[in-house]
């Protein structure tokens, strides 16, 4: 399972707590991604369109917010997506904190099936640049 840490910087730490801590603003974010139904602002249906290699594929599924502490701007996140031809699972467990101007992502993900097939530095490679985007967007957002 791949593990990713990133810092990013953050120019107003109340602003990116109110993204972060709101999936409907959190997953625009994320490169391909979109808010397909919401039943709150800490839990929604989403959508991902991911490039693996020569393969695009869509994920569907859950994405709640499963603690949040405004005291030290944290949120843990779970995501757990099934590709839409029902080939491939990625399950990922998310926290992201912001204090001052900086922020911090670290993601543990477990992608199965086809897509886990392309190998793990394919996999990596792929959350890797996904991370490095959605960080850049959080902290412009």
């Amino acid at each position: 399972m791949p593990t990713l840490n990133e810092t990013f910087p953050v120019s107003n730490a109340d602003h990116a707590w109110s993204v972060i801590s709101d999936l409907n603003k959190l997953v625009p974010c994320v490169p391909g991604a979109k808010v397909a139904s919401a039943d709150s602002p800490e839990s929604v249906k989403a959508e991902i369109e991911v490039k693996m290699g020569s393969m695009g594929m869509v994920f569907k599924g859950p994405v709640t917010i499963e603690s949040a502490d405004a005291g030290s701007k944290t949120v843990k996140i779970k995501a757990k997506t099934t590709e839409a031809g029902g080939q491939s699972a990625a399950n990922g467990d998310v926290t992201i904190s912001v204090s001052g101007g900086t922020g911090t992502v670290n993601a543990v993900a477990n992608v199965s099936g086809k897509a886990g097939s392309m190998g793990e530095g394919t996999v990596v490679a792929v959350l890797t640049q996904l991370v490095k985007s959605f960080t850049a967007n959080v902290g412009k957002a």
